[in-house]
């Protein structure tokens, strides 16, 4: 699946997204099947899913890819932008 997400056309249109969702809200759960489970937010304004009764966590550091969250860090598959591309993107313009 990771190999997938970062293949054409799919990895451009998640770059795209990232850099600029044009107010479109993203909510996607994954479930494992060896038991776990997470859920990822953009641009959604009030707490939906798994929001709505556990916190919220940012997906920094070592929590930026969806591979360390699940428990398998040593899948090391490149994210489609990069914590620092994808955070100086959101920072505000001045």
């Amino acid at each position: 699946m990771p190999a997938w997400a970062r293949s054409e056309p799919h990895r451009l249109w998640w770059r795209d997204f990232l850099r600029d969702s044009g107010g479109t809200g993203f909510w996607h759960e994954t479930y494992l099947l060896r038991g776990g489970m997470e859920a990822v937010y953009d641009d959604i304004p009030e707490p939906k899913g798994f929001a709505a009764f556990a916190s919220v966590q940012p997906a920094r550091g070592a929590m930026f890819g969806s591979a360390a969250r699940v428990g398998r860090p040593h899948e090391d598959t490149a994210p489609v932008l990069s914590e620092d591309e994808l955070y100086w993107s959101l920072r505000p313009v001045r």
